[in-house]
């Protein structure tokens, strides 16, 4: 059975819960309103700038999965 990933939204939003440091201090040291940071975590959106600077804070890096073996890639 074929399992889906999740979007880059839900692995960052995965990522602030589990980070070690409060939201109320990821709040603080990137310059996001909390509030704005509590919405995000509860589902709604984040500007791209709100997620370069989570990103950056958590020390994130994006990079490409290699294609499962049999799997053809898309051609553009």
């Amino acid at each position: 059975m074929k399992t889906k990933t999740p979007s880059l939204t839900d692995q960052l939003r995965q990522a602030v819960l589990t980070c070690e440091e409060s939201r109320y201090r990821i709040a603080k040291e990137t310059g996001i309103d909390a509030a704005t940071l509590c919405r995000f975590v509860a589902g709604k959106g984040l500007t791209m700038e709100g997620i370069d600077t989570l990103g950056r804070y958590l020390d994130l890096e994006l990079r490409k999965r290699r294609p499962a073996k049999g799997r053809k890639r898309k051609s553009t």
